[in-house]
């Protein structure tokens, strides 16, 4: 384990309205730490329901995007839905396809190849949809920075409506209708929409003014999914989207992802958002990485059996190569930034890195080094890269600033990708260095965890860990809490797993003793000398058909005697 810095957020302050609402302190303290400061706000969070959806109507340009839908779909134009090829653009694909073709039948899906298209509206793909007829192209999780492909479609006669959760840069595409709560002078309430959460509300929109939002219904479990994968923060709308979709999920479980998780060996019934962050997401991603987005779209729509077993087992194998793929590409990365010295900000090239991979790959760096990373797929004349960052570093800003060395570009705060030509490669490489030098100067570059409250382990006895629960579902942006006890004494601790990587323990503070794990630790068995510092989660360890509660460690350090 690389020991972490410790981020203890600001401790509620005394008298606060939270804790003279009768709330725990913890769970008052855990509310606070996102974003709620009102005891109003505090039934509708923990509830997750329908108070936390907007009107969507409120989004720019909802309005003459659902007439030209309604208008379409009066004339029987043909309409193409055209997506992304990760899970939040395959997710939001599907939903749009399945809503809008319970009110006409002439809907196709179009969904570009990641490594022979690329990210974005492509003027090719349009031409090709308007050969085929398509008079009315609806984008979902992309679009918003295709300026000149639109133009384009203009030209051959075809609307454009945009549905998007990206940045928008200086210039909006000239559509019909751009629909992204992120524009300057969005009235929407709440922001951080995925994709697919975009391309719902649009559908929202359209069957309100009909009068059959039940359709609804069936596409929450495709949100769900979308919206996790796509790490959006699971706080406001969010919350009530991703909660409504894992009871879809778990009431209704689609036939492709039911044998999915078959052959990821996973039981269904009982899902959660990890679930989908670990198992679901991952192997929808993987079509994409190797090969099409196809299969994960088809995965997720077909209604044969026999098709949607081929489909997993096909992902499954996938999966695994995917994994091995980028493990490679990350060990040669590593070994890159090693041997070039750690900077501000990373930067690694090869004519080898994967293009599907990049992405995992510049994770894996921001991981393990805690800076913001661009890992670059070097062509001959054109090179494509994909960025990931830390909170203290806005890599689609920084972008932003170069953007006169791109093709095109786009993304968000934490991630984001470009492609360029390659002789400008030493140029981007020396201003993103210089932008980084001056944003990151003075900041500690360690990975840092945030905890949310520092407590002792008896504090954890009682209905604690049923109000923890209270909060999920749990991901970017409401993470599973993470808590701090002083000074606990190890009472027994040796390493578990067949390769000892693992180490599990009994711990003792002031008489209140609980069972541990430290995942990955099994190097640091000497280094576990009481008294220690512990950063943990709670969770209910269920085994041999018994659930009791343990401490998850996610750092330690020894204590001050």
């Amino acid at each position: 384990m690389n020991h972490k810095r410790w981020n203890l957020l600001p401790l509620l302050p005394k008298g606060h309205s939270l804790v003279a609402s009768g709330l725990p302190p913890l769970i008052a303290q855990l509310l606070h730490n996102r974003g709620i400061t009102a005891p109003s706000q505090v039934e509708p969070f923990f509830a997750a329901d329908r108070r936390l959806s907007f009107d969507p109507l409120l989004l720019p340009d909802m309005e003459p995007a659902v007439g030209r839908i309604y208008r379409a779909i009066l004339g029987a134009e043909k309409i193409a839905v055209y997506g992304d090829f990760d899970a939040d653009g395959i997710t939001a694909t599907a939903l749009l396809v399945h809503g809008l073709s319970s009110l006409t039948p002439n809907i196709v899906p179009y969904i570009p190849h990641r490594l022979n298209e690329g990210h974005g509206l492509k003027i090719a793909a349009l031409e090709s949809l308007r050969k085929e007829g398509v008079s009315l192209v609806i984008t979902v999780d992309c679009g918003v920075t295709g300026t000149m492909p639109v133009k384009r479609a203009q030209r051959l006669g075809m609307d454009i409506i945009v549905t998007d959760h990206h940045t928008p840069s200086t210039e909006l595409p000239p559509a019909l209708a751009v629909v992204n709560p992120k524009l300057a002078g969005s009235s929407y309430p709440f922001v951080e929409l995925a994709g697919v959460g975009v391309a719902y509300k649009l559908l929202q929109a359209v069957l309100n003014g009909l009068g059959k939002e039940s359709t609804l219904e069936e596409v929450t479990d495709l949100v769900a999914l979308g919206t996790v994968a796509d790490m959006t923060p699971l706080l406001g709308e969010n919350r009530y989207l991703v909660k409504e979709g894992l009871q879809r999920m778990n009431s209704t479980l689609r036939l492709g992802l039911k044998e999915l998780l078959t052959c990821a060996g996973m039981p269904s019934g009982s899902l959660g958002s990890e679930n989908i962050t670990w198992t679901i997401a991952p192997r929808i991603n993987t079509a994409s990485r190797l090969d099409h987005a196809l299969p994960s779209y088809e995965l997720l729509t077909t209604d044969s059996p026999e098709r949607a077993q081929e489909l997993a087992l096909w992902l499954e194998q996938k999966n695994g190569e995917r994994q091995q793929m980028t493990t490679r590409a990350a060990n040669k990365a590593r070994e890159q930034v090693l041997k070039d010295g750690l900077t501000p900000l990373l930067m690694v090239g090869d004519a080898d890195y994967p293009a599907g991979v990049s992405g995992l790959v510049a994770s894996r760096l921001t991981d393990e080094f805690y800076r913001p990373a661009v890992v670059i797929r070097e062509g001959k004349r054109v090179s494509t890269g994909s960025c990931r960052s830390i909170p203290e570093f806005n890599i689609i800003e920084a972008l932003t600033q170069c953007r006169d060395l791109f093709l095109e570009f786009g993304g968000h705060a934490g991630a984001a990708g470009f492609v360029m030509l390659t002789h400008n490669l030493a140029h981007l490489r020396e201003r993103l260095l210089k932008l980084a030098d001056a944003q990151l100067a003075g900041v500690d570059l360690r990975p840092r965890i945030n905890i949310d409250a520092e407590i002792s382990l008896r504090d954890l006895t009682g209905d604690t860990y049923n109000y923890i629960q209270k909060l999920a579902p749990f991901g970017q942006g409401n993470p599973v809490p993470i808590l701090v006890s002083r000074k606990v004494k190890v009472v027994n601790c040796r390493t578990m797993g067949a390769t000892g990587d693992h180490l599990r323990l009994r711990l003792e503070q002031n008489g209140s003793i609980w069972d541990a794990v430290a995942f990955g630790c099994g190097e640091n068995l000497p280094e576990m000398k009481s008294p220690l510092d512990i950063a943990y989660q709670v969770e209910l360890d269920q085994w041999g058909g018994r659930s009791t509660l343990r401490l998850n460690i996610v750092d330690f350090a020894g204590a001050e005697k």
